[in-house]
């Protein structure tokens, strides 16, 4: 009987305010007093997608306003009481916890924003809570109607298979189940809510929604019977023929709609002749077994009229002789009546006894084709005729019959195993209750079915075994004939147990929607999760009746029960899979107290479910799995984001992890290089993606394939910027899905830039998954800046991944790239291959031509020759070396002749030389530099106090403190009215003073962009050799002007450095 737990509220002892009123006090307060003091009164009810038992299942960790502590023993850990509770709180929360009922009574609290003062503890046990429950389900349609003609059709031997297979695959999922289902509380949503948990929202909202069919399919089928069983035995109206479709369609939709509604008005009806319907069924399997007791004393008193070996229908006349009447039904109306006149009629016995033989004669299979006579055989070998349109007084076989529709029509009568885990919020001890009482209800019906095929074949005989519908006994079920005291008893058990179970079904199967619906995973069935007030699902049972209506539409027992046998079947596939999965990995959390499970039990249940499915109908098996594989998808791309800390997740950490571990074992062979991106962004004030067509630029060449890391940094220290480093990722995660860039992000900060962009360079990555490439933006305001700090920056990346054996990859103007929205209608790539880098320079262009943005881009590949160099024969071997690569370009060789160093060279040489020693001297601090930089202007005005002011003006007007874009242009204008006056020879001694070495790469820069631009300056992109920053770090300074000169007048532009290997290779 339940009772009412009630507290008794304890102060501490040694707050002394609160001690009197305490003793003053003590009366008994309600549980639900108790969680209100322990969290905010006034919280909002949690959004129906998400349970309170699995967002916070013990404490409310959002209210922590009374968890102070004013005690001196732990004064230790007294900043930590708001985040990290005392012991005791937590264990007084964790009792309370467990005496709530987590099945309706919760939405009904919930939809009436009323809290129930006392909390009724569950005080169902092991037999009424889980055994009978489960025995009702797996008992019922396919036992009464069905079963008897499986035994004559398929033979006892392969009866008794098929009967063995379908038991043992629910066995072996009940031990799956009885293993997840003890591995914590298990809320309403039973099977999907396991499945769910343990493999992941995709896995469980697919096989939630093919478990909700199949129910929902099952109440089909349970109504069907409900239908056969009144207009065939109970009310007929015409005992000589097969119902007509018709007639089970109208008959059929009436009854849905009427147990629709009472199923609406209200669950409790439902409830409460639960009991009732379950006393008809062991009501009638008492008469059943009595019956075939009763056998051993006398047989009952029904004969099948023979007319030779063929069954009749004897309906019609009442006794087997040939009467006039009989004849005129043979012969009459120019019937062939020849077998009438060769054969006698007689009568044989229907249900001979187990004392009889005839359990020898229905050993064996007697399969037949659609509108066969239903023959005794005389032999093995006698062929069976068939039927015409003027046979039909005789027993004829309606369907085609083969081994595997049998064991789809018989699956259906042991599904129902998962009733007790759908009541686990009821039990008393679930932990214990649903394992015992599941396995003992599939024992028990295994044992009703085996010894059912084996009375069956021992004491009915065969041709009324194999006559469907009872033709032969004056139309009443087979299974009734051998009952005692009455064939009644049987039709009105098998009657009501049909009943039940579809209210059992109409009731389960919208709350399972129901369950489904509220947790959000699948956006479209969200309005089911709303119902009445009480919390009872009307959208859903809606829906539950239109999907119902489609089974009753077909209007086939036979039809319906293949279809809900592969709902069925693919969930207890799964159950399977989720206990497999959960032990192989085990998980810390993975302690079942359930400990009589085993892997290799697990997936031969898998594996017998998936082979059953194909044996029932191999078509169903594909659009089931079709079904539940389009459902998967859709959650995977459109559902809400669930962690559910489920299998799947930890499996692909398992996975994950062996594969890194194999990655670092075996070096990685050329023919498997792929760029495995680092790309480093910069952040700007807003903590937003400075450079967005990076990660564009990123996608387009990675197409998805491979690694990608995108990073940053922030100056600063963790602790004061965590906060910045979130939001920082956060935007950098939505930069990515908006520029459609597959891959990782990760912020870090750092005391500095520098440090943070080498720390990343060396241990962004895990094991054999690492970065092999880095890309960058070229730094653009370089020149601009107060400091050499950005071009330092990038002087050292550059080392760093040289140093590192990493590919360089530095996109310029990479604002004016091409976003993935865009479509290139022509245009080349072109690759200037100066040196040979590994070959990535031909690499990329291909990889980027896979991408739709750049797919119509053709590649031309310009190499350059020397005075020395056979040209002709380059292009020959560069066409060769394409082809034997499988690539695809354009060849050009460029012809660059030694000539005299211009004077543009050498005045571009001289501005750099002066900046650099500008920005050498002013290291310190903003005075000290301006102070050096008057300094520097005097001196070399001083210098060149002969030339003219237009001409002296040059150079001293190259020094400023800052070097803005605005004084850039006003020096290059003043530089080049100076040029058109100067006296060349007045130039040369500042000339020989230069760096020859600065001289001569500036002249190699500067030829080298006048051939580029001529050749190249209408081009969509083009890929350059990035030439490495000197060894000697004094000329840091000038290696940046240097590349500024060679991408001078390009739109845009990919410097590449190599990583020191080959990546492209000739061999397959």
């Amino acid at each position: 009987m339940p009772t009412n737990f009630t507290v008794v509220k304890v102060e501490d002892v040694g707050d002394g305010s609160n001690s009197g009123a305490a003793a003053g006090n003590s009366r008994p307060i309600s549980l639900d007093n108790v969680f209100q003091e322990a969290g905010d009164v006034n919280s909002p009810e949690p959004e129906p997608d998400e349970s309170h038992q699995e967002s916070t299942p013990f404490l409310n960790s959002s209210s922590n306003e009374d968890c102070s502590y004013e005690g001196k023993n732990m004064a230790l850990y007294e900043e930590e009481m708001d985040s990290t509770p005392m012991v005791a709180s937590l264990l007084n929360k964790l009792a309370n916890y467990t005496n709530l009922t987590q099945g309706v009574r919760e939405h009904e609290e919930a939809e009436d924003g009323v809290r129930r003062v006392a909390v009724m503890v569950p005080q169902m046990g092991t037999f009424i809570g889980v055994y009978l429950p489960c025995m009702q389900n797996i008992l019922g349609v396919i036992l009464f109607l069905r079963l008897t003609w499986i035994v004559g059709t398929a033979g006892i031997l392969e009866s008794l298979a098929i009967v063995s297979m379908c038991c043992v695959c629910t066995l072996l999922t009940a031990i799956s189940m009885s293993a997840i289902a003890t591995n914590g509380v298990v809320p309403a949503g039973g099977s999907y809510y396991m499945i769910s948990r343990s493999l992941g929202p995709e896995f469980g909202g697919a096989v939630g929604l093919c478990f909700y069919l199949g129910t929902t399919f099952a109440g089909s089928l349970y109504i069907l019977g409900t239908i056969e069983i009144l207009l065939m035995y109970i009310v007929p109206f015409d005992a000589m023929k097969v119902l007509d479709e018709n007639d089970m369609r109208i008959y059929g939709t009436c009854c849905l709609l009427l147990m629709a509604l009472v199923v609406f008005v209200g669950v409790n009806y439902v409830n409460k002749l639960a009991l009732v319907f379950l006393s008809c069924v062991a009501l009638s399997i008492m008469a059943t077994y009595a019956g075939a007791a009763k056998t051993l004393i006398e047989p009952p008193a029904f004969n099948v009229c023979m007319l030779g070996n063929r069954a009749l229908k004897n309906e019609m006349f009442d006794k087997c002789e040939k009467t006039e009447l009989v004849t005129n039904l043979f012969c009459g109306l120019n019937s062939t009546c020849d077998f009438f006149e060769s054969n006698n009629m007689s009568e044989i016995v229907a249900i001979p006894g187990l004392r009889s033989d005839v359990i020898k004669e229905n050993l064996w299979s007697n399969y037949d084709d659609a509108n066969m006579i239903i023959e005794k055989k005389v032999s093995p070998r006698s062929p069976s005729v068939k039927a015409g349109s003027k046979d039909q007084y005789y027993v004829i076989n309606d369907i085609t019959t083969y081994f595997t529709l049998l064991v789809g029509i018989y699956f259906p009568s042991v599904t129902g195993i998962m009733a007790g885990s759908n009541r686990s919020g009821d039990l008393r001890d679930a932990q214990r209750s649903i394992p015992v009482g599941t396995i003992l209800a599939i024992l028990t019906t295994s044992f009703l079915y085996i010894s059912f095929v084996l009375l069956f074949g021992a004491c009915i005989e065969g041709v009324v075994l194999r006559d469907k519908f009872g033709f032969s006994v004056k139309t009443m079920p087979v299974i009734g004939v051998l009952a005692w005291p009455s064939p009644w008893v049987i039709v009105i058990g098998s009657f009501f147990s049909c009943c039940g179970a579809g209210l059992q079904s109409l009731t389960g199967a919208p709350r399972l929607l129901q369950a489904i619906a509220r947790d959000g995973i699948i956006p479209f069935l969200q309005v089911f999760g709303h119902g009445k007030r009480n919390g009872e699902p009307t959208w859903a049972l809606l829906l539950t009746v239109g999907i119902c209506e489609i089974g009753i539409l077909i209007a086939s027992l036979d039809s319906v029960a293949p279809i809900l046998s592969m709902f069925f079947l693919m969930c207890y596939l799964f159950v399977n899979l989720a206990c497999a999965v959960q032990t192989l990995l085990r998980t810390p959390n993975w302690r079942p107290r359930f400990k009589f499970y085993h892997w290799t039990l697990s997936f031969l249940g898998m594996s017998l479910c998936l082979s059953l499915m194909f044996i029932c109908s191999w078509y169903y098996a594909i659009g089931a799995i079709l079904i539940a594989g389009l459902i998967y998808k859709y959650i995977e791309y459109r559902g809400a984001v669930k962690e559910w800390g489920d299998g799947i997740r930890g499996l692909s950490l398992n996975a994950a992890r062996y594969a890194l571990i194999r990655l670092e074992e075996v070096p990685l062979h050329t023919k498997n290089w792929r760029p495995q991106l680092l790309v480093l962004c910069k952040l700007n004030s807003d903590l937003k993606v400075k450079h967005p067509r990076l990660l564009s630029f990123t996608s387009q060449l990675k197409a998805g394939k491979g690694l990608t890391i995108v990073g940053s940094v922030l100056e600063g220290t963790y602790i004061t910027r965590k906060a910045d480093a979130i939001a920082g990722e956060q935007n950098m995660k939505a930069a990515m899905a908006t520029e459609r860039t597959k891959g990782f992000s990760h912020v870090i900060v750092s005391s500095s830039l520098r440090d943070g962009f080498s720390i990343l360079i060396q241990s962004a990555g895990l094991g054999g998954m690492k970065h092999n490439a880095v890309l960058l933006a070229w730094p653009a305001g370089w020149k601009q800046a107060r400091d050499s700090l950005a071009q330092r920056n990038f002087i050292e990346t550059v080392r760093e991944t040289t140093e590192a054996h990493q590919a360089l990859l530095v996109a310029k103007n990479i604002d004016r790239f091409p976003s993935n929205h865009d479509r290139l209608k022509g245009g080349a790539i072109d690759v200037w291959w100066i040196v040979h880098d590994g070959g990535l320079l031909m690499l990329l262009p291909f990889l980027l031509m896979q991408h739709k943005v750049w797919r119509k881009c053709k590649m031309r590949i310009f190499t350059v020759a020397q005075m020395k160099d056979n040209s002709i024969q380059m292009k020959k071997d560069l066409q060769v070396f394409l082809y034997q690569l499988r690539l695809d370009a354009e060849v050009e060789v460029v012809e660059m002749h030694d000539s005299d160093i211009s004077a543009f060279t050498y005045e571009k040489t001289l501005k750099m030389e002066q900046r650099s020693q500008m920005l050498k001297e002013m290291q310190l601090s903003r005075t000290e530099r301006e102070r050096e930089a008057q300094l520097i202007h005097d001196r070399n005005t001083a210098s060149h106090s002969a030339s003219s002011d237009k001409a002296a003006g040059a150079t001293p007007e190259h020094v400023h403190m800052t070097w803005t874009k605005d004084k850039l242009l006003n020096e290059r204008n003043k530089h080049r009215e100076g040029m058109a006056v100067k006296d060349m020879f007045n130039m040369k001694p500042e000339w020989e003073n230069l760096n020859q070495a600065n001289v001569r790469r500036m002249h190699t820069a500067v030829k080298l962009n006048e051939v580029v631009k001529k050749k190249s300056k209408d081009s969509e992109l083009v890929l350059l050799n990035m030439p490495g920053p000197p060894k000697n770090k004094k000329g840091d300074e000038n290696y940046m002007e240097f590349l500024e000169v060679v991408m001078e007048g390009l739109d845009r532009v990919l410097l590449v450095r190599g990583g020191g290997r080959e990546v492209i290779t000739i061999y397959s």
